[in-house]
């Protein structure tokens, strides 16, 4: 582990026109804000922007700095980035083989943060994404402690991302496993003139808004146990439907 280093006051910002130009397009939201930590006097807090490169991830650091932190301007802005992007003229056919992956971080002034914050990245595997911690100095040295302070926000931010990002893969396997399973109610219905229980059979659409992610991981099993078990019920009467055939031929 890297000494720690002296730490440093707020530095005097220089002006950005980013600061004073006014977009029509609605400035990009973080996916996750950390809880605020305040230790003697000094303030932390984490955010996490979406980044699929270098330049994307500066125009997020930058936008944090110099706009939404305008009034209040925060005496390190610590970053890290991992971006997958597409090597130099390849075309993204080739699969995985066409992409690097870019990292890279920034102290703003705290020595050895940036690294930090970037290995928080790697050990939660956050791709195309850029983490900004940022300190408000308060006057009085913390030592050791405001790089655990450092790293907690950006475990917070990394957790939260990735629970979101699983959340949203799981709300899409929901939405295949409903269209397949609907698909194979259909196609039992017009097989069948008898029809017993089917499970899942419900048609009314489904709501899956403040669904939370233990409950999306038990439907997914429910969805895939009752496509298993339709699956099955057309398998027989299919067979029904073969034996009938081959008992007609033999008359």
């Amino acid at each position: 582990m890297p000494p720690a280093s002296k730490e440093s006051a707020a530095k005097p910002r220089t002006a950005n026109l980013d600061g004073y130009i006014t977009s029509s397009r609605p400035p990009q939201e973080p996916l996750a804000t950390s809880q605020e930590i305040h230790d003697r006097g000094s303030n932390f807090i984490g955010n996490l922007y979406p980044a699929t490169s270098v330049s994307e991830a500066r125009v997020r650091i930058n936008h944090l700095r110099d706009v939404v932190h305008h009034n209040k301007p925060a005496s390190h802005e610590i970053a890290a980035w991992r971006c997958m992007v597409l090597k130099h003229g390849r075309t993204g056919l080739g699969g995985l083989d066409d992409f690097e992956l870019i990292v890279g971080s920034q102290d703003d002034g705290e020595k050895w943060a940036g690294e930090r914050v970037l290995k928080v990245m790697q050990t939660h595997a956050v791709i195309d994404a850029v983490v900004i911690v940022s300190r408000w100095y308060g006057g009085t040295m913390l030592g050791p402690a405001r790089f655990s302070h450092i790293e907690t926000c950006a475990t917070d931010v990394c957790l939260s991302f990735k629970r979101t990002d699983e959340l949203r893969e799981c709300l899409s396997t929901l939405t295949t496993l409903d269209a397949v399973l609907a698909g194979l109610r259909a196609e039992y219905s017009g097989t069948s003139s008898s029809q017993p229980t089917i499970p899942g059979a419900s048609s009314a659409p489904k709501d899956y808004a403040g669904l939370g992610l233990d409950k999306g991981k038990r439907l997914i099993k429910a969805r895939e146990n009752a496509i298993q078990s339709v699956k099955l019920l057309l398998s027989k009467r299919r067979k029904g439907a073969e034996g009938k055939s081959d008992f007609r031929s033999g008359d």
